[in-house]
């Protein structure tokens, strides 16, 4: 009996993510099925669900309930300087060479809340590039999208941002870019001016600007195998000639039908740059 109702919960699963498809134009069909499964299973309780095929109503029929699923299926966790050596790299490896270019396009794919957004923004004016400089920052989840342009954060976040900004061999005080007041830190609208914020899905949607830079980090980490190479294909085919890729600590280009068309670039840290035409 418990195998067929795993059955079932995988049936109901697939006829859940087909609805929301098709109603929503929203694609989670090749999201990992595992962190498809724990997350839903969350979202069973929160919505008052005994089973998938009740919140699949719930999806239908209420519009509203769909909005705060979206929170389930999309993973809003994310920290300014996460990974704090990744940013160093950055600073180190990379943008010696960004330096060359007149102008930089950076896309930062699946930006969450806009933590990592800013703290591109930061670096880059830490190391005299922002005003050259512009930031594509997409996610799926609009309300996600929202809270990231605002650019307000609970004040109780900032120690372990700045801790995370010094690690990463930040050049000023993580101050210098926000003003706080009713325990919340609002960053610098003049780090907003270099940043567009815009809809995007890996899943579904095309290459829309020639990169130099993308970053694109714990994303694909919660993709399957087919929707990861179509995310790293988008990625090739953004980047411009010898551009860069970031990904996040737990993931590779190792195994995809990608990797072809990347060099690593500092391999601790995941930064892959576009390889050369070959003559």
């Amino acid at each position: 009996m418990q195998d067929a109702a795993h059955t079932d919960f995988d049936i109901e699963l697939q006829l859940l993510l087909d609805a929301i498809y098709h109603k929503y134009h929203y694609d989670f069909r090749g999201y990992a099925t595992a962190s498809l499964k724990r997350r839903l299973t969350t979202a069973m309780g929160r919505f008052h669900c005994q089973t998938l095929s009740q919140l699949q109503s719930k999806v239908l029929h209420e519009p509203g309930i769909f909005v705060g699923l979206l929170d389930y299926l999309t993973v809003q966790v994310s920290e300014m300087f996460r990974d704090p050596p990744y940013f160093k790299s950055l600073r180190e490896a990379v943008v010696p060479l960004l330096r060359t270019y007149p102008s930089l396009k950076i896309w930062v794919a699946g930006c969450s809340t806009g933590e990592e957004v800013y703290s591109m923004a930061i670096l880059l004016h830490e190391e005299g590039l922002l005003e050259r400089s512009l930031i594509y920052a997409t996610d799926i989840n609009a309300q996600a999208l929202q809270q990231a342009e605002a650019g307000i954060y609970s004040i109780e976040r900032i120690a372990g941002f700045t801790q995370n900004h010094t690690q990463s061999g930040g050049r000023t005080s993580l101050s210098d870019y926000y003003t706080a007041a009713y325990n919340r830190a609002i960053f610098d609208k003049r780090l907003r001016e270099h940043i567009v914020f815009s809809d995007h899905s890996l899943a579904t949607d095309s290459v829309f600007a020639e990169m130099h830079l993308v970053s694109c980090r714990n994303v694909l980490i919660y993709f399957d195998r087919t929707l990861q190479d179509r995310a790293l294909g988008l990625f090739n085919e953004a980047l411009c000639h010898r551009g860069f890729l970031g990904i996040g600590s737990k993931e590779s280009l190792r195994f995809s039908a990608q990797a072809e068309h990347f060099d690593e670039f500092v391999s601790t840290d995941r930064i892959y740059r576009k390889r050369g035409l070959t003559p």
